[in-house]
């Protein structure tokens, strides 16, 4: 199986067309339909239904399509570090949970393309659960994950600062005036909360009883959607501090009492080589944090 030929499927799955795939790759039609007949020759399987003059996926194919996006990615992310001059150059890719914290990762970028011009930094907001998986692959070189975590197949580094929990609430609201909520003072209320795994148990824990004492009238995964629910009247949303400049805004974020925190640390999978790109980024954060990095 050669990544041209992948080239091909993913073209043809973009276009869902053969004479366009063609054209826009610069090859004949009966090339490329020939090589996707091989192809699900070698696979055992059929990737399209083909109709008179539109073709579109089956169910294999559609697996099939999903994979290959991540082997080409991954490729090219390959080939983008391996191809490096005299100076460092390449792609660093980090999954990151939203929190205060990443201030120092943004610190570290900020003077690590002063040295390095040439790399370039993805940052993509993702859950744990999402940021382990694509550790594990290979498509993200580091993850930024809220404490308590497992960390015993990765290498970390822990971020300075702690996020508070509270509640994100309308100016208007009679809880905007307090200087703190209790948990007794959720009881009862419309919250939106994160759709991350571990969220309903963190709830549980606090209240110390599995039985929810308010109602769950939306979840999140982005604290900027949530705000809006917030200033839309949905309800209260369950959150961090920092996140969300609420100077100027109509909202409040009030803290919960007792004080109840999060901390974040820098993860990445233990005895993988990382790129010179990777390897420069994590230094350069170490040394900006004055943390001695793991052997």
């Amino acid at each position: 199986m050669e990544l041209r030929v992948l080239r091909y499927f993913q073209t043809v799955v973009t276009e869902l067309n053969i004479s366009r795939a063609a054209k826009q790759l610069h090859v004949s039609q009966p090339t490329i339909s020939r090589q996707l007949r091989e192809l699900e020759a070698e696979l055992g399987v059929t990737l399209f239904d083909r109709g008179n003059r539109t073709i579109k996926l089956t169910t294999a194919g559609e697996y099939f399509s999903h994979r290959v996006n991540q082997i080409l990615d991954l490729t090219d992310k390959t080939v983008e570090n391996i191809n490096e001059t005299l100076t460092i150059s390449g792609s660093v890719t980090i999954g990151t949970a939203e929190a205060r914290s990443f201030l120092n990762v943004a610190q570290a970028i900020n003077i690590l393309q002063e040295k390095y011009p040439n790399i370039t930094f993805n940052i993509n907001s993702a859950y744990a659960n999402d940021i382990h998986t694509n550790l594990k692959s290979g498509n993200f070189d580091f993850g930024i994950v809220m404490d308590p975590v497992d960390k015993s197949d990765y290498s970390f580094l822990r971020l300075p600062g702690e996020s508070r929990w509270g509640l994100l609430v309308p100016n208007s609201s009679p809880l905007a005036k307090l200087d703190h909520l209790s948990l007794t003072d959720l009881e009862h209320q419309n919250l939106i909360i994160s759709s991350q795994r571990g969220v309903n148990n963190l709830l549980q824990d606090w209240f110390g009883n599995s039985t929810p004492k308010f109602k769950t009238v939306a979840t999140y995964n982005l604290l900027y959607n949530a705000s809006l629910l917030v200033s839309a009247g949905v309800g209260y949303a369950l959150c961090v501090d920092g996140i969300i400049n609420t100077n100027q805004s109509d909202l409040t974020f009030v803290p919960l009492e007792p004080r109840l925190t999060v901390g974040t640390s820098l993860v990445w999978v233990k005895n993988q080589r990382l790129s010179p790109a990777a390897n420069a980024f994590l230094k350069q954060l170490a040394a900006n944090l004055n943390l001695p990095l793991p052997k």
